[in-house]
């Protein structure tokens, strides 16, 4: 019997072609699952796909059609979708008299939009199929408080988490299970682009604010994309069944809820 807890399992992962989504996408096919990577970078989410053993797909998932297109293709290869891990996302912060539209509209046409209707097709498609199945939601401690310079980056994760709970009670009753995940600072490529916002607005030298962060969590450091994956794997096998509608934080200690 194979102790592969995702074995037979067809995983689909947005924000693929590098960090998190590219090491849960690593550990999910160690644990069996045939994998496919989404990511707008299409020669990025090639190169990792290449690298990894996974499939590439291309994918807007601002783009209803987009996120069409990427569901056809993986079907056309792999099959059915039945874990979703809805990781592609972006950030930026300003203070609060100076956000723009622009910042607005192109935070939640990713966060938010994107994980509303990448999770619907997904569902959609699951229930048509007749398959039970897993979708993950990737929120930040950042959804669970306010911060002055990340209003709006705070505002979109904190409707994945209540997306997630709304899809959560929607969907267990056609065998469907929504949970999410929350990491806390995760040192990833984006954070050389987060520190330098806050060297900006802070008035910080570089590498300061991500010491700083990293030294405040209860743990001792920042989190790796590694530090991610266990929980990935738990919310996306039956081991968690029964966890329904949840937001998981892997955070170090830095929030409790």
């Amino acid at each position: 019997m194979s102790s592969k807890k995702l074995e037979n399992r067809i995983a689909l992962i947005t924000g693929g072609g590098a960090g998190i989504g590219r090491s849960i996408a690593e550990r999910y096919i160690r644990e069996g699952a045939r994998v496919a990577i989404a990511d707008i970078d299409s020669d990025l989410v090639q190169s990792t796909a290449k690298d990894i053993g996974a499939l590439g797909v291309s994918v807007d998932v601002t783009d209803r059609s987009s996120i069409d297109a990427m569901l056809t293709s993986v079907e056309a290869s792999l099959g059915v979708v039945s874990v979703l891990v809805n990781n592609a996302a972006v950030f930026n912060l300003a203070p609060l008299t100076e956000i723009t539209d622009d910042q607005y509209h192109s935070v939640f046409n990713v966060n938010v939009y994107g994980v509303l209707f990448t999770m619907q097709a997904v569902a959609d498609r699951m229930i048509k199929a007749g398959v039970r199945g897993n979708i993950i939601n990737m929120a930040s401690q950042a959804g669970r408080r306010g911060e002055p310079l990340v209003a709006v980056y705070c505002a979109s994760k904190a409707a994945v988490i209540s997306l997630t709970q709304s899809a959560g009670l929607a969907l267990i009753e056609k065998g469907i299970n929504v949970n999410g995940i929350s990491p806390g600072v995760v040192d990833t490529p984006m954070w050389a682009t987060v520190d330098a916002q806050f060297a900006k607005y802070e008035n910080l030298e570089i590498g300061e604010k991500k010491k700083a962060v990293g030294l405040a969590v209860p743990y001792g450091r920042m989190g790796q994309v590694e530090d991610l994956t266990g929980a990935a794997v738990f919310l996306a096998s039956e081991d968690s069944d029964y966890v329904v509608a949840q937001t998981l934080n892997v955070d170090g200690g830095n929030w409790m809820s």
